[in-house]
């Protein structure tokens, strides 16, 4: 370890020449330019997150590493973001060798949990403990190419979904898409849609959490090309049918939070915003839109591949990470065990709705 050091920062520390180097080590590193591995959505997290940190590993006074992470009591830590971020990791110099263990004690850390560890993150996929599909569309071709990949893929989806926005446009009134809007109201109503999407699934409402809100207005009121919120809207007869909030970077879009007007439900209007902000993204210079791990039919008719993204967590010996074991093991444990099974996952999904319904009455 000569010459080398690892020094713990908040993000809010970092500088220009640290976003600057951690940028340039993440096209050395050949993985894809996902907007959740960039500085700025460390620093955003950073101002929502009082436990985020930053471990800069540097030889001879070289940054030759990041390792974004949050750290809670009794030094477990988590993904900076986790719950809301879809590709966690370090990012590092190719030639970087380092026993992870070594990374955590660094960082006063006992445990690191990961969710969507991005593939290629050679000191944390040993620890992985499931290996998750997260599907992609590609748009290297342009949206031509990728409607024709459609068309064989998902024969009458485009079809039928353009059918339905023709419809919504003679029934409702005009129909209009921006790509970049600029509307706090139509962001206020994705998220009052979405905390219902949530609530109606039984699922846990991410817009009740504080900190979540105010990443996401952080993120939208951004302007650095390298990572920005794009909030990006369908309209018909003058109001917002459908709407969706993502991260991107100038070559990757993630779709993070998608939601619709359910008074307009028979129109599809999610699925008519998508190929529309398909069609732009690929206009605007996205190569690749990364629709996130978990299971969605809509994500199979629109994929064109799959990346894979990785769960589990590394564990250091002593109290805190046999804690975390007693803690967290089992109940990740049943989760795999219910998702690897169809047919009881399905059950699951099904107790969760009536659970919502019955919750909302």
């Amino acid at each position: 370890m000569q010459g080398k050091r690892i020094l713990v920062m908040r993000p809010d520390e970092l500088g220009p020449d640290e976003h600057k180097a951690w940028r340039h080590l993440r096209i050395d590193s050949g993985g894809p330019q996902n907007p959740f591995l960039d500085p700025v959505f460390a620093a955003a997290v950073g101002q929502v997150k009082p436990g985020a940190r930053v471990a800069v590993l540097q030889q001879d006074g070289t940054p030759v590493g990041f390792f974004p992470y949050e750290k809670g009591r009794w030094g477990r830590g988590r993904a900076i973001g986790a719950g809301v971020s879809d590709s966690q990791g370090a990012v590092l110099h190719p030639g970087i060798r380092l026993d992870p263990r070594t990374l955590l004690a660094a960082c006063g850390l006992s445990s690191w949990e990961f969710d969507n560890l991005e593939a290629g993150q050679h000191l944390f996929v040993p620890h992985a403990v499931e290996e998750l599909a997260s599907p992609v569309v590609d748009l290297d071709g342009g949206f031509a190419h990728y409607t024709d990949r459609l068309r064989a893929s998902s024969p009458g989806f485009l079809r039928q979904t353009r059918a339905k926005e023709r419809r919504l446009a003679r029934q409702v009134g005009e129909v209009r898409y921006v790509h970049d809007a600029r509307d706090p109201e139509a962001l206020r109503a994705l998220m009052r849609w979405k905390s219902a999407q949530y609530r109606r699934t039984g699922r846990r409402d991410r817009f009740a959490q504080e900190w979540i809100t105010r990443l996401v207005d952080l993120l939208a009121h951004g302007d650095d090309p390298e990572c920005r919120g794009l909030l990006s809207v369908l309209y018909a007869g003058g109001r917002p049918v459908a709407a969706h909030f993502g991260l991107r970077s100038p070559t990757v879009l993630s779709w993070w939070f998608p939601a619709y007007d359910r008074a307009y439900g028979k129109y599809s209007p999610g699925l008519v915003l998508q190929l529309r902000m398909l069609e732009a993204a690929a206009a605007d210079g996205v190569r690749t839109v990364d629709l996130g791990s978990g299971p969605a039919r809509y994500k199979d008719s629109l994929k064109t591949r799959e990346l894979r993204v990785y769960e589990g967590a590394v564990v250091r010996p002593g109290p805190g990470g046999a804690a975390y074991r007693l803690g967290r093991e089992p109940g990740r444990a049943v989760h795999r065990f219910v998702r690897g099974r169809p047919r009881l996952a399905g059950a699951a999904r099904r107790v969760l709705a009536e659970a919502g319904r019955l919750r909302d009455r």
